[in-house]
């Protein structure tokens, strides 16, 4: 597969949102969502005194990652890991505080491109989803073994998808039959379970309940709960986090703990309050920043993307 189709989204926001940080020799980036080693690579080009970790959980990424990045020698060292395997990995690399960590929680184009892997409903391919193929149930497991109650609940928290019901029975009837394998039966059922409203807006209507089980394969939220809370505690003060999101729940899950780290925890009413209650965190976005209309049209998977930031300010309380 050619990297010149892997386009990284929102990249020179995030470098320039990471710069000041990174400026001085020995600073430690930390890529905890590698993919194809797009962001790495900028980062490692732009800041030229930095070392690089970057993690991720997709064999294949890294080795094609690794061809990429090959060029920086030493200055970039490649983990097998999941983004919430932060601390461990710093922690085995004798890395006690990071300078810049940044987090782009799309899919990798690898992955929705490679059929084989499941993860786009364009094509028909085996259901399968696991962005780490070595560990873990499928999405065809899923789909067959849990039960409707459950399947329901993902569908709706996961995918936000109204028809959770109607597309959940349809599940449970055909799965009796024979059981889910491929992607296009999926599809099809899904467009057939529709009422002609719902498949008028949005485009494909398949789009949230895929979306839903790629969540629930690979614990994306779980993971993310513990992962940003991880990065932002493993910054060094003046260190800077960058998060790039993808759909709602990721992004409320970013907010949440960055407007956390920027609130004191001081008792109201307080005359002057004392260190150990002031914001550990500076919010480097007003809101999310959305990418521009320029890049979207030259990049259409950056039209979802919601970029947050954070400056550490301050150590924890002790």
């Amino acid at each position: 597969m050619s990297q010149s189709r892997h386009v990284p989204v929102m990249l020179q926001r995030c470098l320039d949102m990471l710069a000041p940080a990174l400026t001085e020799p020995g600073a430690v980036v930390v890529d905890c969502t590698l993919g194809l080693g797009g962001h790495s690579e900028a980062l490692l080009t732009r800041f030229f005194e930095a070392r690089l970790v970057a993690l991720d959980r997709d064999k294949e990424a890294l080795r094609l990652s690794g061809e990429r990045l090959a060029p920086f020698g030493d200055r970039a060292t490649l983990v097998h890991a999941v983004y919430d395997e932060l601390p461990e990995v710093l922690d085995r690399l004798g890395i006690p505080r990071v300078q810049g960590v940044l987090f782009d929680l799309g899919v990798s184009s690898m992955q929705l491109d490679e059929a084989d892997r499941g993860f786009a409903y364009a094509q028909d391919a085996p259901l399968d989803m696991r962005m780490d193929q070595t560990t873990g149930i499928s999405a065809a497991e899923v789909l067959n073994t849990y039960p409707p109650g459950e399947l329901v609940r993902i569908l709706r928290a996961y995918g936000e998808e109204k028809q959770a019901k109607r597309i959940v029975s349809a599940v449970v009837r055909e799965r009796e039959k024979e059981p889910f394998s491929n992607s296009a039966r999926l599809v099809e059922l899904i467009r057939d379970s529709l009422p002609q409203a719902a498949k008028r807006t949005g485009g494909n209507p398949a789009k949230r309940t895929f979306q839903a089980l790629r969540i629930e394969v690979n614990g994306e939220l779980s993971v993310l709960e513990r992962a940003i809370p991880a990065a932002v505690k493993a910054l060094a003060v003046g260190g800077r986090i960058a998060v790039l999101s993808y759909h709602s729940l990721e992004d409320r899950l970013v907010k949440q703990v960055f407007a956390a780290g920027a609130a004191t925890t001081a008792p109201p009413g307080l005359p002057v309050v004392p260190e150990r209650y002031q914001p550990r965190l500076k919010l480097l976005t007003r809101g999310a920043e959305l990418p521009t209309e320029e890049e979207v049209a030259e990049n259409r998977r950056a039209a979802p993307a919601r970029l947050r930031g954070a400056q550490r300010i301050r150590e924890d309380a002790e």
